[in-house]
């Protein structure tokens, strides 16, 4: 019971961090390319997870874990960076937002298929309601959206589903910020060469808020959310814990409302409220 209340409640924190990142994604998209700032904040990550490895002495993991980790650098180092950011130069971080809450339900398909969970019936029953509360809602939204930008951020979430269950699943056996520590030093030359690449032709005429957007997913969303969220899910389970995600898009609509000045309408806050009941009822059928 504590341990699976402590991977509650790390997962909690994951995901209030995570919930910044959207808001910080567009603050950023705005002075650089979605391609730069892709790399950029998993180069920036990765350099401050090889000082974390070897301060702690960390062993390489072992050549049996490699396809895991490069499944989880392109779910979420690659993937998930490079399509929400796409995705925001044709949609709001208030629409994006919403898709988060499938998030959730990729992430428990994705726990099955590869971590072997098998949650009770009712608990898929309380997860689809979440999901299809979160779609209806998006879909309710179409005139804030564009048919590119959501079908970016179906692709997205699919991609950070499948990152999520393989990390939480690896974590079990290396820790949870080993893995993505890891993760990040595998993809490290490939998105340096990028970074290198597509840099900006010149630095003057990039914004403060940009750059505040390109430090927080750099180093909050990329690096120390997932410290908590992988925690999370490998004590709490990968499907059980993973429906707290349905509550990212109340946190993260707040912050796009205080941040970027995004008007939120009221609809937002009921469909807020029947994922919220989603989460409890997911959370106590998350077992058999």
């Amino acid at each position: 019971m504590e341990r699976n209340a402590a991977g509650w409640g790390s997962g909690f924190l994951g995901v209030v961090i995570f919930s910044g990142s959207l808001p910080a994604t567009r603050l950023a998209v705005a002075d650089f390319s979605p391609l730069f700032l892709t790399s950029a904040r998993a180069v920036i990550a990765a350099l401050i997870a090889g000082v974390f490895l070897a301060a702690h002495r960390q062993v390489r993991p072992a050549a049996g874990d490699l396809l895991s980790l490069a499944i989880v650098a392109i779910g979420v180092v690659v993937g998930f960076p490079l399509l929400t950011g796409l995705a925001l130069q044709h949609i709001t971080a208030a629409h994006s937002i919403v898709f988060i809450g499938l998030l959730p339900l990729a992430t428990a398909i994705f726990g099955v298929v590869r971590g072997g969970e098998r949650p009770k019936p009712a608990f898929w029953l309380f997860s689809c309601v979440g999901a299809a509360t979160v779609a209806g809602f998006a879909l309710s939204r179409s005139a804030d959206g564009s048919l590119s930008g959501d079908l970016l951020m179906i692709g997205a979430v699919v991609l950070c589903g499948l990152g999520y269950a393989e990390g939480a699943t690896l974590s079990r056996r290396l820790g949870g910020w080993q893995v993505i520590s890891w993760a990040l030093l595998l993809a490290l030359p490939f998105m340096a060469a990028i970074a290198l690449t597509v840099r900006p032709d010149g630095w003057a005429g990039i914004g403060l808020p940009a750059w505040a957007g390109l430090a927080y997913v750099s180093v909050f969303s990329m690096l120390v959310g997932f410290v908590f969220w992988y925690r999370g899910l490998a004590l709490g389970g990968i499907a059980g814990v993973g429906q707290l995600q349905l509550l990212q898009p109340f946190l993260g609509l707040m912050l796009a409302a205080a941040v970027l000045g995004e008007s939120i309408a009221w609809p937002m806050f009921a469909a807020t409220g029947v994922v919220v009941l989603c989460v409890a009822g997911a959370r106590h059928f998350a077992h058999r």
